[in-house]
């Protein structure tokens, strides 16, 4: 993907992320969240693109970000994201809940979905389904699990069904749950 591609991958994932209940319990402010959540989307799923693992529906309605197994995330993009935009009484919050985790992470090579969205102009039309259809076909072909943490509740069902179970809860202080989820190969 191209550099001007990849932007338009994180403005869909930007504009999906705008209601999220953790993006916006970590920047309430409209001008907080936009200055931050596109350097956390870069740390968070970046090595996506790098690694030929980042999928999008056409018209870039729809992005997924999956790291391959042995891929992370950019841990030190992380916490400098964190700790230049987090409120100051948040910060010990959000360090719990990425402790958290840490301890939900799959030991055996994975598939990991750090971000999936829709631009909210074109949610119920498919994009989401068509994004997982073709990510998971991936993972079942290596045989490798898939993991995820689903920031928002009313997406939960949309993940079960295509076989993600949850694993437990995260939650630290004042935040929201964040629900680890697995999904064995098929």
């Amino acid at each position: 993907m191209a550099a001007a591609e990849e932007d338009l991958a994180v403005d869909t994932i930007l504009l999906a992320f705008a209601a999220d209940p953790m993006a916006r319990w970590t920047w309430p402010n409209a001008h907080q969240y936009l200055a931050a959540m596109p350097r956390m989307i870069g740390a968070f799923g970046s090595s996506a693109f790098s690694n030929g693992s980042a999928f999008c529906t056409d018209g870039y309605a729809g992005t997924a970000l999956w790291l391959p197994p042995g891929v992370h995330s950019d841990e030190e993009g992380l916490g400098a994201v964190l700790e230049s935009t987090v409120a100051p009484s948040l910060a010990p919050q959000t360090t719990v809940i990425f402790e958290q985790m840490a301890t939900y992470h799959p030991k055996e090579p994975h598939w990991y979905l750090p971000l999936i969205g829709v631009d909210p102009a074109y949610q119920g039309e498919g994009h989401g389904d068509a994004l997982m259809v073709h990510a998971l076909a991936r993972c079942d072909r290596d045989h490798a699990p898939a993991y995820l943490e689903s920031s928002n509740p009313r997406n939960i069902p949309f993940y079960r069904r295509y076989g993600f179970e949850p694993l437990g809860a995260i939650q630290a202080g004042s935040s929201p749950t964040l629900v680890p989820m697995l999904r064995p190969p098929h």
